[in-house]
């Protein structure tokens, strides 16, 4: 049984609220530890921590700071089968599926390395009558990210990665329902040179959400998730004076004209309705041919495709999902 904590100030700590979750194994229903949920307390203690280590991340120029970064990716790929492991495990997703969850996050992470490039600002000359005009790019100070469960090492990376990279610190919430990648993913920025407390993981439910939206050193907040979570979180943040970027509900529609090439239309069916155990932001919860030829065309390779698939437990190799 793994017992989860949280991440806080450069190593694992224990919970002290007295409130702990389950941890499941979807493809057997096991349990397969228990996650620490956060009160208000102990997230006020990760942001005081974060708003210690901040100033002086912040005062590191670009490039050292860039420099963890790639030294992260080279970690992660010496972690990267123990790491999906961990994710397939937790998810549910198969061990190909969770590869690709991680390496969508790796992309964001080597966009960041950009970061010295992008984060440059502007010089105007001459803007008026003796008049110059300049913008310089400088890191807001504590920030936080609420991640869904669906994807648990793309997301957290896709928030974590900009964060750092132009000096803030960072307090990520996962899922409790998948936490093992993300504590993992924590460590590892720490054995790549980051400093303690850039970046912090505090587990839990509603209520340290609420304690990240309402703290006044958090400045900005990122998440993912369900729209009616989304205009939540939207609207308790900024109107606390933050920052705030929500992704909600992301279902798709697909309209099939009857010119449409059906083996790639039936490939992207496939993968959206069973890719990532069903749980892709990007399924396609309704499909629509135009014309019954272009629906029945359409159902004649559709229904052996799904009749043919092998569905099995994640660490299936020869599972397709």
């Amino acid at each position: 049984m793994i017992d989860y904590g949280h991440f806080i100030g450069g190593k694992r700590v224990a919970g002290t609220s007295g409130r702990k979750q389950d941890v499941m194994q979807p493809m057997d229903g096991s349990v397969r530890g228990t996650v620490a949920l956060a009160s208000q307390a102990e997230l006020r203690a990760a942001v005081e921590n974060a708003k210690a280590a901040q100033p002086g991340w912040a005062a590191t120029n670009p490039q050292r700071r860039v420099r963890v970064l790639m030294k992260f990716l080279e970690l992660v790929a010496r972690e990267y089968d123990a790491l999906a492991e961990i994710l397939a495990r937790e998810h549910g997703k198969t061990i190909a599926d969770a590869k690709g969850d991680i390496q969508r996050g790796l992309e964001v992470v080597e966009v960041c390395i950009g970061a010295p490039h992008m984060m440059k600002g502007e010089f105007t000359d001459g803007a008026g009558p003796g008049i110059d005009v300049y913008s310089m790019r400088q890191p807001l100070g504590v920030v936080a990210g609420i991640t869904p469960f669906n994807f648990p090492a793309m997301i957290p990376l896709w928030k974590i990665a900009p964060a750092i990279a132009c000096g803030n610190a960072f307090i990520l919430k996962p899922s409790e329902r998948d936490p093992g990648v993300p504590m993992r993913i924590a460590e590892l920025f720490l054995e790549a040179g980051l400093p303690a407390g850039i970046l912090n993981v505090v587990n839990g439910d509603k209520e340290v959400v609420d304690a990240i939206l309402d703290d006044p050193d958090i400045k900005a907040i990122g998440f993912v998730g369900s729209t009616p979570i989304a205009h939540y979180i939207y609207s308790r943040g900024t109107a606390a004076g933050k920052r705030v970027q929500c992704f909600g509900g992301a279902k798709n529609h697909m309209i099939i004209m009857p010119d449409a090439d059906m083996d790639q239309t039936v490939d992207a069916l496939i993968g959206a309705g069973y890719g990532s155990a069903g749980e892709r932001c990007m399924a396609i919860s309704v499909a629509v041919p135009v014309g019954n030829d272009t629906a029945n065309r359409l159902m004649e390779k559709l229904i052996p495709r799904v009749e043919s698939l092998k569905v099995g437990p994640s660490t299936d190799s020869s599972a397709d999902f």
